[in-house]
């Protein structure tokens, strides 16, 4: 009985969903770039700012939400849990001490040096992103799409999340909120950092994988209209605080709901199709005299059975498209040592796998997805980090309304562009 229980407990810690789960509860509150624009009244008002000079904040706040590449070379050369930790560090002293200055608590700096603390606090979420994709997208090879989507998504959200975390604690002054940035999402990402890592096992599709993303999708088109009621409900009647716990207690629920896909796939462990040994072979597995040529040899087979199989086979139900590629893939074998078929060896990787830095330069599709974002996103930045003040010309008082709103449309418009990118090429253009 202990044993049982021993092996369903390291099951769930090892299952990839919790992984993912995880992630989406870092992200939830990762997005800090997004409530820029309720801070940013209170740092105005507060440092005798004009508009010109909290641009320049903001122009800061983009570079830093921006440069991710220390992020990722870090990430190669710590696990993830130790970028998460960085990220954390950053976020907490970079908005930790503007507070301090907003609250009169430590002098205040020239308007280069709350640049650079704002750039620093910033750039922790960039941490956050990139610990969060990498551990969940080789989790997920063949579900990238929906995987990236909802992540992104939440991190969009934050800002909707924090600030009704916000409305609920009822801070005495507006420069609480600052605080609440500062030292929230470093809590959560301390508490959490070392789930999010890649685990083993089979990382290809399941038979419980479609379930498992259709509950995830119902969890956040509810998570999205439940925040959307709120706000609208907190904005146009007065509620009382007691019910503000209520509405915050229930959005915590909804957070928290996904992990029972972790909890069923642990206790209710699926059948493995004995093709899935030789698809995935585990290291303890090999043979112990096997020599590093032949695991490289078997890797490009692989690589080989990727590249030749119909494309028809990914649309097979599991345990069919499992026999189909194992079939092919001991043709290949037999092919390969009969001499009849000289396995190719590539110079570097496909679409769709693991790039360093070098490779993914001299790809057009990297410079493609960069000039895109970079001519794309400059609106829609130039809209969340001004929207305090635009709120606050056309006389509404509480900017933290149209920030909510801004963010729960930034969530819907992320996971659905997940969704429907993903249905797009795998059963239009493969």
């Amino acid at each position: 009985m202990m044993g049982r229980l021993k092996e369903r407990f390291q099951g769930f810690v090892n299952n990839r969903w919790l992984v993912f789960v995880a992630a989406m509860w870092i992200q939830s509150c990762a997005g800090v770039g997004y409530i820029f624009g309720s801070i940013s009244p209170v740092i105005k008002s507060s440092l005798n700012y004009n508009q010109r000079q909290l641009s320049r904040l903001g122009v800061a706040k983009d570079l830093g939400d921006s440069v991710g590449f220390l992020a990722g070379s870090l990430s190669e050369i710590l696990p993830l849990w130790g970028a998460l930790l960085v990220g954390a560090l950053q976020n907490l002293i970079g908005y930790g001490w503007v507070w301090l200055i907003v609250t009169g608590r430590a002098p205040v700096l020239p308007l280069w040096a709350m640049c650079v603390l704002i750039f620093v606090g910033n750039n922790g979420e960039t941490y956050f992103n990139t610990a969060a994709l990498v551990s969940c997208v080789q989790n997920f090879p063949k579900s990238r799409g929906p995987v990236v989507g909802i992540l992104k998504g939440f991190a969009g959200l934050s800002g909707a999340i924090l600030t009704q975390i916000y409305t609920m604690i009822n801070f005495p002054d507006h420069s609480s909120l600052i605080f609440m940035v500062a030292v929230g999402p470093a809590m959560v990402v301390i508490a959490l950092m070392f789930m999010i890592r890649p685990v083993g096992g089979h990382r290809q599709v399941r038979p419980s994988d479609g379930l498992s993303f259709t509950f995830i999708y119902s969890v956040c088109l509810l998570l999205a209209a439940y925040l959307m009621g709120v706000m609208l409900l907190e904005d146009l009647v007065s509620v009382s605080h007691t019910l503000v716990i209520i509405f915050t207690v229930i959005l915590f629920i909804l957070l928290v709901i996904p992990i029972v896909i972790p909890i069923i796939l642990s206790v209710r462990q699926e059948p493995r199709d004995p093709a899935e040994e030789v698809l995935l072979p585990k290291p303890e597995q090999q043979q112990a005299g096997k020599s590093e040529q032949d695991a490289h040899e078997q890797e490009v087979i692989f690589s080989e059975v990727e590249d030749e199989k119909p494309k028809e086979v990914d649309l097979l139900p599991a345990s069919e498209r499992q026999k189909r590629i194992a079939q092919l893939q001991a043709k290949l074998f037999q092919a390969a040592a009969e001499g009849a078929v000289r396995v190719k060896r590539r110079r570097g990787p496909h679409r769709g796998e693991d790039f360093t830095l070098m490779q993914a330069l001299i790809k057009a599709d990297f410079w493609l997805i960069f000039f895109s974002l970079l001519l794309g996103s400059g609106s829609g930045l130039t809209v969340i980090d001004n929207l305090g003040q635009m709120s606050q010309s056309l006389g509404y008082d509480n900017t933290h309304i149209f920030v909510s709103m801004i963010s729960i449309w930034n969530f819907l418009g992320r996971v659905g562009g997940g969704y429907f990118s993903e249905i797009i090429v795998r059963y239009r253009l493969i």
